[in-house]
């Protein structure tokens, strides 16, 4: 009979990125696959694009905010219905485990796995823990970390520090392909600019009003978000994107220097492939606070400049760019001696040992 497994996480694509990554390498071993999602969240996208063959399933997803909100009064509701479908779901399907990546919509499928008796691994990107992870810690057999100090923030003894879950593909990118994609000759060096899997306004007309002084020294690639393309800017050393799934890595490999937000499965892919960092972490006031962290961490360790939003201008902006293109060697020097990241068949191969090791206790 096959092994199954339930995948859950959701709500922006970092959320979904790891599930991504390993997916293939259960594929590859024959495990039944399935995916539990929101209805209208961006997992559901990316899932039903890259893998057509994996069963996605929606559940109700309540969001628990740490603020006043006249949906914090209706959404317990959504919670408690998406705790009993998800359970619906579980029985029906009857996995060996389940894998969550966090995201509010995790919440009621962990759960509802606990309750079934189900063993729960989750895994935690960011430098501190999430919400929705902190909520489901107590019902999981094991927490898988991206940063070695996440541990100091989980009691107990289930944190499994792995570094980070990088997709094959990434490693796969052709600079040669990048550069035809943008029809670049090479010549100049390339700046990516990312605002996230939905964009960022702020880093948008960032980008906008310094386009000329940036154009004078650098080809630019612009991963606008959905919607934000500003067509009158197209021009020749400008290549702007919504949003790109095939040739991705492509155009990263291609960069040379890239402008980000600080999700922390984007840096440690810019990390892994090298790619000097100016992070303008998402702000305090809209999050909280998780991409501060993380881009202070790499600022430690020399990988990035960063930028709160707060002290954001353009003079700042530019310094930085021209700082991380002038050293850019020696950055690179200094990422090649990290390896804090484990490749998807790695992370397969231990989360199988995990499972059989829990399997057996129980």
């Amino acid at each position: 009979m096959k092994r199954k497994i339930v995948f859950t996480g959701g709500g922006s694509a970092g959320h979904v990125s790891v599930n991504a990554a390993l997916i293939p390498e259960f594929q590859k071993k024959g495990w039944d696959i399935f995916y539990i999602g929101s209805y209208e969240g961006i997992e559901r996208s990316i899932i039903n694009t890259n893998f057509p063959e994996v069963k996605y399933l929606s559940v109700p997803v309540g969001k628990l905010r740490r603020y006043f909100a006249w949906k914090n009064l209706s959404d317990p509701i959504l919670v408690i219905k998406g705790f009993l479908e998800s359970r619906s779901i579980l029985q029906e399907i009857n996995p060996d485990f389940i894998f969550s990546k966090g995201g509010f919509v995790s919440v009621p499928v962990v759960s509802a796995g606990r309750s079934l008796k189900i063993p729960v691994i989750i895994h935690e990107s960011d430098y501190t823990p999430g919400l929705a992870n902190k909520l489901v810690f107590p019902f999981s057999k094991a927490i898988c970390t991206t940063f070695k100090e996440t541990g100091q923030f989980l009691k107990g003894s289930k944190s499994l520090h792995v570094g980070a879950v990088l997709r094959e593909g990434i490693f796969q990118g052709e600079a040669r392909k990048g550069l035809e994609i943008c029809g670049f000759t090479g010549l100049k060096p390339i700046l990516a600019v990312m605002g996230g899997s939905l964009g960022s306004a702020k880093i948008n007309k960032l980008i906008e009003r310094n386009l000329p002084v940036l154009l004078e020294k650098y080809d630019i690639i612009h991963f606008c978000g959905k919607g934000n393309i500003n067509e009158a800017l197209r021009q020749a050393g400008y290549a702007p994107f919504e949003f790109v799934n095939k040739g991705l890595f492509d155009l990263v490999t291609a960069s040379s220097v890239v402008v980000s937000r600080a999700g922390s499965n984007s840096i440690f892919e810019f990390l892994a492939l090298e790619k000097p960092m100016l992070l303008i972490p998402l702000s305090s006031k809209a999050s909280r606070g998780d991409q501060i962290i993380n881009a202070k961490s790499f600022e430690k360790a020399g990988y990035s400049r960063v930028i709160e939003e707060e002290q954001l201008t353009d003079e700042l902006f530019l310094k930085e760019i021209a700082y991380l293109a002038q050293n850019r060697e020696q950055i690179q020097n200094r990422m090649s001696r990290n390896k804090e990241f484990k490749r998807s068949n790695e992370m397969y191969e231990l989360l199988v040992k995990q499972i059989d090791k829990i399997s057996a206790a129980q």
